[in-house]
């Protein structure tokens, strides 16, 4: 399992459309909890899914809605889960979330529903990370997004200002 953090370099953080881009669309793989939201799409539709306490899409349908409108994500907490994973079994465990969750600052990174195979998380909308337990995955947004660094590595990196 590796994880990402992205805080530098893009005009705005938590732009969906970038970020599947950069994992080469294979969020169309997985079924995604979302969970923790705070964001503020102009269609009311999204809107009135996102404001619940979670909601679960498909990887097609998350991804429709990332390109009928690709807003900016405050908070939140995106799930990917194999599309054999019933929602009975997601919501047996507590809903991950963003906000106040310190678990994403030590290591080893891991992915807070044990159950997801994937994690991308708005955190604050001043970055975005990536966990997944598919490398490779993590290699293609660090690729794409040069400034980003490795979850583990910036973990262990003294700053000036911790998240938490």
């Amino acid at each position: 399992m590796r994880g990402a953090i992205l805080e530098k370099g893009e005009k705005g953080y938590t732009l969906l459309r970038a970020i599947f881009s950069s994992i080469k669309d294979v969020q169309r793989n997985y079924n995604w909890l979302i969970t923790d939201c705070v964001c503020y799409p102009n269609d009311k539709s999204f809107a009135d899914l996102l404001g619940r306490k979670y909601c679960l899409l498909s990887g097609d349908e998350l991804t429709n809605m990332v390109e009928k409108e690709d807003f900016q994500w405050v908070w939140a907490v995106l799930s990917g889960f194999g599309k054999d994973v019933l929602l009975k079994e997601v919501l047996k465990y507590e809903l991950p979330y963003a906000n106040g969750y310190g678990e994403f600052w030590t290591n080893p990174v891991t992915i807070q529903h044990p159950l997801a195979e994937i994690e991308i998380v708005a955190w604050d909308s001043t970055s975005t990370l990536l966990i997944s337990k598919n490398c490779a995955i993590v290699d293609d947004f660090r690729k794409a997004f040069p400034l980003s660094e490795d979850l583990e590595e910036y973990n262990n990196a003294p700053h000036s200002c911790a998240p938490l």
